[in-house]
């Protein structure tokens, strides 16, 4: 390899910058952009330990049929956060400079070393709607029930740098993030000149790949992972397999971006794209629109794939002018991506793939996704039929009565409620109301139904709830909020609402008609997730659908109607109207989005963005540098750094250890961590209780994500998990040895802390998989869970153990639980370990009887950057001494 070090220059304007060349890397030409912009990730943190020469190398003879086994080191530019997900990070640092100060340190030293974006955007419910007063209301509930965690959120904005939060009620983070946040190429001063790179993106959400659309690439990460990255630290991650969609054709009249994503979602995810990239091209590129693009990149989470790339290119520029990047800035990523290879031309040659879908846009037709999964995309034609199998498939399944229709006054009006009933319809969620032409669709089709004299069914619950203000800005220019008001779509607030389940409640007589008579009611979303439940607790099943038909349903207040044959209501002289008459055509949308939505609705929506409103600004907030911890079941300090010292303990056997868990295959992360609802008799709803804490007001597990109190009383307490130690039941139930006791979990655990004993956690395959969360092994720690032995780990989940000082320890080919006749009871020691540099380690169980089953297990520590953790004890303790010791 030719050396790489030395940066190439381009000149922008008046202005020189540096940047290293992917160039120079031999045969980089061929690469995918996905992989190009990780190539010049580890271009520029080349090092000699955590990229290497072999790093590099690697993607010079990139194999794209070959299984990904590369493991390399990630640093993307900056860190995205939401609220739910945010708190626990900042609560982390706040607890990092009180060590600080007690390891006789600057406390100013400890602040985010790359940039931190925080959006407040998952607290607001819908509780009001259908008038305009309920944003107001709305709003002034959710400061009501969350202003612990915003007063300590607004500390952090004025105690950190680095850290920029958007308050509350301003618009939804991944929406924010395309409209304002990204900055597609970032500029830094290093050593005296200007160096220029890409922009890359991690966040604590999965729908972060919605950045994606603008060529930026980024993808959701757990807490732990967002932290360390926040921190400076690697994230660590397999060079994938990246699979082209090459896309052709035109979008038909009548059909929606929406549709298109839908259909994407169902072709990708019968693919097979767990862990692989996905890079969108072919000529049918220069006709999307970036909010096309990024409503597809938004759904990366949803069929399946890591990330969902768009390349950059002229019509990039076209919405960053639009909405109001600075011209040298523009300037800036042309020339940047030009000379790093990755602008994109429809005449350039087409990068290597390891494999390669084509979907024709001319194919597309008006779809819905459900009733219970976004995949599962159902053609508007065809829901009159589905319908029907789906509500037998599903009483079948649940084995519920046939209880027939339900009688209901609303407003003074007697309705009839019954299956296929929708009680529910609701604009939400950045992967449409980020896009400006179902936006405009949906408010042309409720000028045109208002016109009718059409109105919403009364039984129906209607919430509009913008990804930003500038939504709602250019709808009001363009005439259109007046129509979308007089059906009902009222802004309910700008965040995460309906799709993430704060929905609110039904209006009561609507929920107590589905509990008598067992209706399977149903809910119309333009977001991004309909799993049962998800939604709304009442509500069985649930479509995705593109903005005008949440509208056309809203009307219809049935799921089943023949749409394309059948009326969708009857205007005030009985004449029916069809959807047909109300759907706006393609010329119509365009002509709208060229008057009204141009660069004042976004300038005017982002001014004054970290400002926040009068209740933000009015919000009374501790000051200074140290955060006072006030009594609060919100927000506690975590124990992580009690009685740190500057040198570690030395790494030592574990003798003496019980097993608090013996579970089974594929034991996932939402086994393992707090999530949901609280309830009274849990050892969290205990807790808080004692705490003087009503039980309608214990909100959600999600809520009080800042309290490790709560959350470890959550830890192992899903109520499906199934603990192998205590037969016969459900939950976070376990055996306490040597007395036999059966209790909760938590109790367990705090019961082995008291006795000075050690917990160990024993598992069968696939060890934490699903979504990567941090509470999966903050949990355990903080329950004295000092290793895992599992048959195999989930990539992810076996770091994040790591980087809470946990040991991650795999049992040998063709040995298990089973096989080595272990049943929990045991005394285990696990020796060898020396300096966590160990690759086998011993572990002698000791049955009640005396007889002992001796065994070797893999230590899963694979990279010199996780040895260090786990000598530190995790990844915090680590990054504090460094700072403590050599900044």
């Amino acid at each position: 390899m030719p050396n790489l070090s030395a940066p190439a220059s381009l000149q922008v304007g008046d202005r020189t910058y540096d940047f290293l060349s992917i160039a120079a890397v031999p045969n980089s030409a061929r690469l995918p952009y996905a992989l190009k912009i990780l190539l010049e990730n580890l271009l520029r943190h080349a090092d000699g330990r955590t990229v290497t020469e072999s790093d590099l190398a690697y993607f010079s003879a990139w194999d794209p049929q070959a299984e990904p086994d590369k493991e390399i080191q990630f640093r993307p530019a900056r860190v995205l956060m939401q609220d739910f997900t945010g708190v626990p990070a900042v609560v982390d640092l706040a607890a990092m400079r009180d060590a600080m100060r007690a390891l006789s340190g600057d406390p100013a030293r400890i602040n985010p070393l790359v940039p931190v974006e925080l959006v407040i955007d998952h607290s607001v419910q819908v509780d009001h709607f259908g008038s305009e007063a309920a944003f107001a209301l709305n709003a002034e509930l959710e400061f009501a029930r969350n202003r612990e965690r915003y007063q300590f959120l607004k500390w952090g904005q004025q105690a950190f740098q680095g850290l920029r939060i958007v308050p509350p009620d301003t618009g939804i983070v991944h929406q924010v993030n395309c409209e304002y946040l990204a900055r597609v190429v970032f500029q830094e001063t290093v050593q005296g000149r200007p160096l220029a790179y890409f922009d890359t993106c991690v966040g604590t959400d999965s729908h972060t790949t919605m950045i994606n659309g603008l060529g930026v690439l980024g993808w959701g990460v757990g807490g732990i992972e967002a932290e360390a990255a926040m921190l400076g630290q690697p994230i660590s991650m397999l060079v994938p397999k990246v699979v082209g969609v090459r896309l052709t054709g035109r979008l038909r009249s009548g059909v929606t971006a929406t549709d298109l994503v839908l259909t994407i979602t169902e072709r990708l995810r019968r693919h097979g794209m767990v862990g692989k990239f996905v890079e969108f091209y072919g000529p049918a590129i220069a006709s999307l629109p970036l909010g096309e693009r990024t409503t597809i990149a938004n759904m990366a989470p949803e069929y399946g794939a890591t990330c969902g790339l768009f390349p950059i290119d002229r019509a990039t520029l076209d919405y960053l002018r639009l909405t109001g990047r600075d011209g040298h800035q523009l300037a800036l990523i042309e020339a940047y991506c030009r000379a790093q290879g990755v602008w994109y031309e429809a005449n350039a040659p087409e990068p290597v793939y390891s494999e390669i879908l084509e979907i024709d846009l001319g194919e597309i037709v008006p779809s819905l996704a459900g009733p219970r999964r976004p995949q599962d995309r159902v053609a508007l034609t065809e829901i009159p039929g589905h319908f029907p199998q789906a509500l037998a498939a599903l009483k079948a399944e649940r084995n519920l009565p046939e209880r027939g229709p339900a009688r209901v006054l609303l407003d003074g009006q007697e309705v009839e409620l019954q299956d296929g009933s929708v009680v529910i319809a609701a604009i939400t969620s950045c992967t449409n109301t980020s896009n400006p032409s179902v936006l405009i669709a949906a408010g042309l089709l409720a000028q045109k139904a208002v016109a009718r004299g059409l109105k919403r069914a009364p039984w129906v619950k209607t919430a509009f709830a913008p990804g930003s203000m500038a939504a709602t800005h250019y709808l009001e220019q363009a005439g259109l909020m007046g129509p979308l008001q007089a059906l009902g779509f009222h802004v309910v607030g700008y965040g995460c609402t309906v799709c993430i389940g704060n929905t609110g409640p039904l209006p009561e007589p609507v929920s107590q008609a589905i509990a008598e008579h067992g209706l399977c009611a149903v809910a119309v979303l333009s977001g991004n997730r309909n799993f049962e439940g998800r939604v709304h607790p009442e509500v069985r099943m649930n479509y995705l659908a593109s903005p005008p038909l949440v509208v056309a349903y809203a009307i219809a207040g049935r799921i089943d109607l023949d749409l394309e044959h059948g009326p969708l209501g009857l205007d005030p002289a009985g004449q029916p109207v069809y959807l047909r008459d109300l759907w706006p055509s393609q010329e119509e949308i365009a002509a709208a989005i060229a008057d009204f939505v141009t660069p004042e609705s976004f300038q005017a929506a982002y001014q004054d963005l970290f400002r926040g409103d009068d209740r933000w600004q009015s919000l009374a907030a501790p000051s200074g540098m140290l955060y006072d911890w006030p009594s609060s079941t919100y927000i506690h300090r975590p124990p992580y750094f009690d009685g740190i010292t500057l040198e570690p303990e030395p790494i030592a056997d574990i003798r003496g250890a019980r097993c608090l868990a013996l579970l089974g295959d594929s034991i996932t992360t939402d086994h393992i961590s707090p999530a949901g609802s609280i309830k009274p008799d849990s050892p969290a709803g205990c807790y808080l209780i004692e705490q003087g804490v009503d039980p309608k007001d214990f909100n959600s597990l999600g809520a009080r994500r800042g309290n490790h109190q709560v959350m470890m009383r959550g830890t192992f307490a899903n109520l499906r998990l199934k603990n192998l130690m205590a037969p016969g039941t459900e939950g976070g139930v376990t055996r306490h040895q040597p007395s036999g006791e059966l209790m909760s979990i938590y109790e367990a655990a705090q019961r082995y802390q008291t006795e000075g004993t050690p917990v160990i956690v024993i598992a069968g395959k696939e060890y934490g998989s699903g979504s990567s969360r941090d509470w999966a092994a903050k949990g355990p720690r903080l329950l004295g869970v000092r290793a895992v032995i599992a048959e195999s780990f989930e990539r992810i989940h076996r770091s994040n153990l790591i980087g809470m000082g946990i040991l991650p320890l795999e049992f040998m080919a063709g040995e298990n639980t089973q096989t080595l006749g272990l049943d929990g009871s045991e005394t285990f020691a696990i020796l060898g370990l020396g300096r966590g540099t160990a690759k086998s380690v011993e572990v002698c169980a000791t049955r009640i009887d005396g007889s002992e089953v001796r065994f070797q297990a893999r230590v899963r520590i694979d990279t010199p950057n996780e040895a260090d953790y786990y000598r530190q004890g995790g990844i915090l303790p680590y990054v504090l001494r460094r700072v403590a010791q050599f900044v």
